[in-house]
C-alpha cells in the first residue's frame, strides 16, 4: 500500500505538512464547512427559495459579470505593465513599480472613499466626464473602476518573475531565424507567460468576486441596478437574517467554485501543451 506521504532526503516533512494541512482546515476548510453545514441546516429548498429571487440574481449577475470584466482588463494591461517594468529602463520606474502595491496596502474602505472623491459628479475627474456626457460614480462603470484597481496587482506580481525567466536570447534566436515580431509574441512569449497570467486572472477575478468596501462607495448600492451581492449578504446579517445570507454566500461559493475550476482546467490543458512543445 503506497504512504500517503511520499518520503524525501528533507527533514521535518511529516511535521511541516501536518502543521500546513492544520492550518488550511482551520482557515479555508473549516469556515466553508460551516457554512454549507448552516446551509443544509436551513435546507436545499429554502435556500433556493432565498436565492431564486430577481433582487438576488440581479446582484450576482452584476458582482460576477463586472468581476470577469475587471479580471480581463487586469489580465491584458497587468501582462503589459509587468512587461514594460521588466524589459524596459524608463525615469520614475521603480516609482510605479512600487505604486503597483498600493492596492494592497491600501485599505479598501479608504481606496472606496478616494475613487468615489475624484469620479463623483463634482469631483476631478467626475466633472471631466459629465462634460462629455458620462457619468462613472453610482453606475456599473464605478463599480468595475474600483474593481480593476483592487485586482492589477495580482496579474502584474504573478506574471512579472516569469519575464524576468524569459531569456532575451530567446526572442533574438526568434528574429534570427526570420520570425516577425508577432509571430515572436503569439508562438515563443505568449506560452511562455501563458500559465502564470492565467493564475493572476484567476485571483485578480476570486478577489473581485468578494471585494466589499472599495465598491460600497462608488457603487451607489441601488437595487437591482447597482446593488452587489456581498452587500445583499451585509444587509441580511444586519437584519440577523443568518439563514438568507448563507444562502447568499453558498450560491456565490458554487459559482465562484465553476469558474475557478473552468480556469484550472484551462491552466492544465496550456501547461501539457507547453510540455509538448
Amino acid at each position: 500500500m503506497p504512504a500517503l506521504v511520499q518520503k524525501t532526503p528533507m527533514p521535518g516533512l511529516r511535521l511541516s505538512a501536518g502543521i500546513t494541512l492544520t492550518m488550511l482546515s482551520i482557515v479555508v476548510l473549516l469556515p466553508i464547512g460551516a457554512l454549507l453545514l448552516k446551509g443544509a441546516s436551513f435546507g436545499p429548498g429554502n435556500v433556493w427559495e432565498v436565492v431564486n429571487r430577481e433582487r438576488v440574481w440581479t446582484a450576482l449577475l452584476l458582482s460576477f459579470r463586472l468581476s470577469v470584466f475587471a479580471a480581463l482588463f487586469n489580465l491584458v494591461f497587468g501582462v503589459l505593465l509587468a512587461w514594460v517594468l521588466v524589459r524596459y529602463d524608463f525615469p520614475g520606474r521603480r516609482l510605479v513599480d512600487a505604486a503597483v502595491d498600493l492596492p494592497f496596502a491600501l485599505p479598501t474602505a479608504v481606496a472606496g472613499i478616494a475613487l468615489t472623491t475624484l469620479y463623483a459628479p463634482n469631483g476631478a475627474f467626475g466633472q471631466l466626464a459629465a462634460q462629455i456626457g458620462w457619468k462613472i460614480a453610482y453606475t456599473q462603470w464605478g463599480i468595475l473602476l474600483a474593481l480593476i484597481f483592487v485586482g492589477l496587482p495580482f496579474v502584474t506580481r504573478t506574471v512579472q518573475p516569469v519575464i524576468e525567466e524569459i531569456d532575451r536570447e530567446v526572442e533574438e534566436a526568434s528574429a534570427t531565424l526570420g520570425a516577425s515580431r508577432p509571430h515572436t509574441l503569439r508562438h515563443v512569449i505568449l506560452p511562455m507567460l501563458t500559465p502564470a497570467a492565467l493564475t493572476g486572472f484567476a485571483l485578480a477575478l476570486a478577489r473581485a468576486v468578494g471585494e466589499y468596501g472599495s465598491v460600497i462607495f462608488i457603487a451607489g448600492n441601488i437595487p437591482l441596478k447597482t446593488e452587489i451581492a456581498p452587500l445583499l449578504i451585509v444587509i441580511q446579517l444586519e437584519e440577523f437574517n443568518y439563514d438568507a445570507a448563507a444562502a447568499i454566500g453558498i450560491a456565490m461559493l458554487l459559482i465562484s467554485f465553476a469558474m475557478l475550476l473552468a480556469i484550472n482546467i484551462i491552466q492544465i490543458v496550456s501547461r501539457r501543451k507547453m510540455g509538448h512543445v
